[in-house]
């Protein structure tokens, strides 16, 4: 048997090293997926407009939670006149906003919403806190996926042309409308908005025990 020489061993071994690292880039198109780094628009802005919406948004989800969960369900059908939306009404008019604004970017109504029927849709406390959590956490994920230039893009508010910026913006000022508006009703109802009530609880342990008088 005829014997290789040492020389043509190592030729055929810098031709198969040669072969793999051409072949490499094909093969790792062509094989298993690579986790694909998630886009910046799902990253949580640190700075500009959609930044300083987020912390508002967060801060109203968790008061309005906090609202319409302290209210007992007994008061949910209480208001003020026979005129004007019940509790249960207002909180489901907020969640409706929510998602309304949505639309106005090109974000569909949850499937077999109705606007005309759904602020009566529920009087049931959990039912309505659930809701208020899912439109809430939507606008949220929606203004995630949104990217700096997305704000720019046409779009129509109240039935004009806007843009997405404005839209967005018109909706976190619209919503603290509502906040007011529930926090005067949970008064009426002898309910202490629950940020309120843990900060005067602070504040009492805060406060220094009174001075023992002079026997």
């Amino acid at each position: 048997m005829k014997k290789t020489s040492p020389l043509i061993l190592t030729k055929l071994t810098l031709l198969a090293l040669l072969a793999l690292l051409v072949a490499a880039p094909l093969l790792a198109q062509c094989g298993a997926p690579t986790q694909a780094a998630p886009p910046a628009a799902m990253e949580a802005a640190k700075s500009g407009f959609r930044a300083d919406f987020l912390k508002q948004w967060d801060t109203l989800e968790t008061k309005f939670v906090g609202l319409a969960e302290a209210i007992p369900q007994e008061k949910y059908t209480w208001r003020p006149t026979p005129e004007v939306r019940s509790v249960s009404e207002v909180f489901l008019h907020v969640a409706l906003g929510n998602y309304s604004y949505l639309d106005a970017i090109g974000v569909p109504l949850p499937a077999g919403m109705d606007r005309k029927t759904y602020e009566k849709s529920t009087t049931d406390r959990a039912k309505i806190v659930e809701q208020l959590k899912l439109s809430f956490g939507l606008v949220r994920e929606t203004v995630l996926k949104t990217s700096d230039a997305d704000l720019e893009k046409p779009a129509k508010l109240y039935g004009q042309p806007s843009t997405v910026r404005e839209v967005l913006f018109a909706l976190v000022t619209h919503t603290p409308e509502h906040l007011g508006q529930m926090i005067v009703y949970g008064r009426e109802c002898g309910v202490v908005p629950p940020w309120t009530a843990e900060r005067q609880a602070r504040q009492k342990q805060q406060q220094p025990p009174p001075k023992k008088s002079e026997p």
